[in-house]
């Protein structure tokens, strides 16, 4: 599902990737783990098509990154990916379950396919009735679990995950990297979580270790 090959990425003199090969598959949920400068948030951002990589490819469900314009990756991004950050980015104004259906939503789904979706997916986090709650009524574990169900109401191919347990307690994020582990396994999505914690590594199926630029497996 996503095939990434001899990836390479400068920044002035400083190599922060340095020829990088390696794929995920459909249902599999890799962790990669780096200390701060690693070059994590780098390597993210190009495999989302934020940004440029000096050589090398990427290939998400077949379709090669650097041949897609600005309007093609948005595109990708929006019928493709589904992204969960540390930060949540739940939208205050809007329900937990108004927030699952907006990336269908910007597919211009059926607003009844919408709500069956969103609803399915909220029951799946635990959170099947709490989606009338507004996000000031939720807890920071609840906020995570609507971001989980919101990244995959479209059936992503692939999902991105950012520390998206950095500002849990323990116990918390423990919770929520196993049900999104889980959620990407049952949807068949490909997952990839980058983090600083070997902790939040452990819910993966593989574990990849960035340093100097190079990937080694542990």
């Amino acid at each position: 599902m996503l095939a990434i090959a001899g990836l390479t990425k400068h920044y002035g003199a400083r190599r922060v990737l340095d020829d990088l090969s390696f794929d995920v598959r459909a249902g599999e949920w890799v962790a990669i783990v780096g200390e701060s400068g690693s070059g994590k948030s780098t390597l993210l951002n190009l495999i989302a098509g934020l940004d440029d990589a000096d050589a090398g490819s990427i290939r998400i469900g077949g379709v090669a990154l650097e041949a897609l314009d600005d309007d093609g990756r948005t595109r990708l991004r929006r019928e493709k990916l589904g992204f969960v950050f540390q930060s949540f980015h739940i939208l205050p104004h809007l329900t937990a379950a108004q927030n699952v259906q907006l990336p269908l939503a910007l597919l211009s789904a059926a607003p009844g396919a919408r709500r069956a979706r969103a609803a399915e997916l909220l029951t799946a986090v635990g959170l099947g009735d709490r989606s009338d709650a507004l996000p000031r009524e939720l807890s920071g574990g609840e906020l995570q679990r609507v971001a989980v169900a919101r990244a995959l109401a479209h059936r992503p191919a692939l999902v991105l995950a950012d520390e998206p347990t950095g500002n849990l307690d323990p116990d918390t994020a423990g919770g929520v990297l196993d049900l999104l582990a889980q959620a990407v396994r049952r949807e068949g999505a490909a997952g990839v979580l980058v983090t600083h914690s070997q902790a939040a590594a452990a819910s993966a199926d593989r574990v990849l270790v960035l340093t100097h630029g190079r990937l080694q497996s542990r």
